[in-house]
């Protein structure tokens, strides 16, 4: 049997109560990840559009 390599499928986003984004993952295998992408990243302005 060969070596294992995690594939990590989205299980979809949530919010948390502080704003932060957490991105949920899993593989087949039944391991998981959870990654949070901090709320206050670009110091809390809205993204602009470039002209």
């Amino acid at each position: 049997m060969g070596d294992h390599v995690h594939v990590r499928l989205s299980q979809g986003l949530s919010v948390s109560q502080e704003g932060e984004l957490i991105e949920h993952s899993r593989c087949r295998c039944g391991a998981t990840w959870t990654k949070v992408f901090d709320a206050d990243a670009d110091g809390g302005q809205p993204e602009r559009p470039s002209r």
